[in-house]
């Protein structure tokens, strides 16, 4: 990961169409760009900053994104996010990240990934998948079943 570096830009870009509003996606009834889509643009640019200088085996996962949608962007209108990363502190890298588009400013704020060696986060997941049901989904799963059968009413 030497190659990592703060200064490193990235970019995606799209052209809004009907699957990328918010109705489609169910984040409003605005068929405007919904802001999960954004997001997933701004981190398809980070992608495109660091995952080609990283060691084989390794990819980068998001775990925090802190993001302002500020103008809407109708179908039609082609969108960009771009990224620079500001810092590479061990696993963690650290994204400023705009989106625009062909008008005005419509996104910024911040992103961070996490580069992981892949066979072992994978190792990791099937580990959770096989564990069974944690304590969490029993409960979830009874307080479902309560309300469905409304025996606690």
């Amino acid at each position: 990961m030497t190659k990592l570096e703060p200064g490193l830009t990235g970019s995606a870009a799209l052209v809004v169409a009907e699957e990328h509003t918010a109705p489609r996606v169910g984040s409003g009834r605005v068929h405007v760009l919904a802001t999960p889509v954004m997001i997933n643009l701004i981190e398809a640019a980070a992608l495109d900053a660091v995952e080609g200088l990283l060691p084989p085996g390794h990819q980068s996962l998001g775990t925090v994104l802190n993001v302002r949608h500020i103008a809407a962007t109708p179908v039609g209108m082609r969108v960009t996010a771009q990224v620079e990363v500001t810092a590479v502190e061990g696993r963690t890298i650290r994204f400023r990240v705009e989106a625009h588009d062909e008008r005005e400013l419509i996104g910024d704020g911040t992103h961070e990934r996490v580069v992981v060696n892949v066979a072992k986060f994978d190792l990791r997941v099937q580990k959770k998948v096989k564990t069974g049901s944690d304590p969490e989904v029993a409960v979830n799963k009874a307080v479902s079943r309560t309300a469905r059968d409304g025996s606690e009413r």
